[in-house]
């Protein structure tokens, strides 16, 4: 759930908002960046029809807009968009809070730092604030495992070595 007043979108249109904020673009140019081929599609991947969607609706909430169009040589004119004000802030608070739930690790904390790293920017707030949500969750499991029998204390290990893992993952990431 999101903190009051911040949109809940999806993962995808965080994505779709975050790249827009870097710079006025297009659909297609969205596309490329977040398919197979592209940087952060080995991170996360949307579909093209996903990312129009998103572009949509990112614009009736307000955080973008369009900017103009662009000729293309392989087709037809594009159309521009770019953050307004309020997608600009958005797309900051988001980028700077710690992923809530472990299962998301893997993609929305990929996601967050493979954006602060496109944009040159400094990830030691997010990765520390990463820590101090996980490190109380491994604590409680480490307590629970030595109760738990039978399946739940499978499911309790499995927790537990998931969230130790992503911890020694934070402690060994180069923090400039």
């Amino acid at each position: 759930m999101p903190p009051p007043g911040e949109p809940a979108l999806s993962l995808s249109e965080w994505l779709v908002l975050s790249l827009i904020c870097e710079k006025p673009t297009h659909g297609n140019a969205l596309a490329g960046l977040l398919g197979a081929g592209g940087g952060l599609g080995q991170v996360w991947r949307v579909h093209k029809a996903v990312i129009y969607r998103a572009m949509e609706r990112l614009e009736l909430l307000g955080l973008v807009r369009t900017a103009g169009e662009q000729s293309s040589s392989v087709g037809p004119v594009r159309s521009l968009v770019k953050a307004t004000a309020a997608g600009r802030a958005a797309a900051g608070a988001w980028l700077s809070r710690p992923v809530t739930h472990a299962r998301d690790i893997r993609s929305e904390l990929l996601v967050k730092l493979a954006l602060l790293d496109r944009a040159g920017a400094d990830s030691r707030g997010l990765l520390q604030a990463q820590q101090e949500q996980l490190v109380p969750i491994a604590a409680a499991l480490e307590e629970r495992l030595a109760a738990a029998a039978g399946f739940d204390r499978t499911l309790t290990l499995w927790r537990y070595e998931t969230i130790s893992a992503t911890l020694r993952f934070l402690d060994a990431l180069p923090r400039p």
